[in-house]
């Protein structure tokens, strides 16, 4: 069985991704769990800091372009589902979190030595991301 092609609308692409990038600054900020994940992940503030005055413009234009690829991809699986309506969207990007970013994010915990809260609060963010993505590519795809 061949995969079917199929067409899929850029403007609702580019809106998950905005709303993904957002979240993930938003849940990655002071105001949220950013002091945590600070904590967690042993960065010291001192670097990110030195980043900071460097200009954190590329780093910005990578995570929009990975966001942009998720986003397409999402895009193309509730194609390929046929998903309608936010909630199918939302499972679409649920079993993509499950099947495929939990498992191979498990690495960190199991090979890198982090700890496990780590792990599940980057994958918290992750999960919340791709079942928005998911639900507004459903409906408005």
């Amino acid at each position: 069985m061949a995969i079917p092609n199929v067409e899929v609308s850029f403007l609702p692409i580019l809106i998950a991704t905005l709303i993904s990038m957002a979240i993930g600054m938003y849940w990655y900020s002071p105001s949220l769990f950013g002091r945590l994940w600070i904590r967690l992940s042993e960065i010291k503030i001192s670097k990110i800091n030195k980043e900071k005055k460097k200009g954190m413009a590329l780093t910005y234009i990578i995570a929009f372009a990975a966001a942009l690829i998720t986003s397409y991809v999402i895009a193309n699986f509730i194609k390929y589902t046929t998903a309608e309506g936010f909630a199918e969207g939302a499972r679409v990007g649920f079993w993509l979190w499950l099947g495929i970013v939990a498992p191979t994010t498990l690495g960190v915990v199991l090979w890198e030595g982090k700890p496990f809260k780590l792990w599940l609060l980057n994958n918290s963010y992750n999960l919340l991301s791709l079942i928005v993505i998911g639900g507004i590519l459903a409906v408005w795809g």
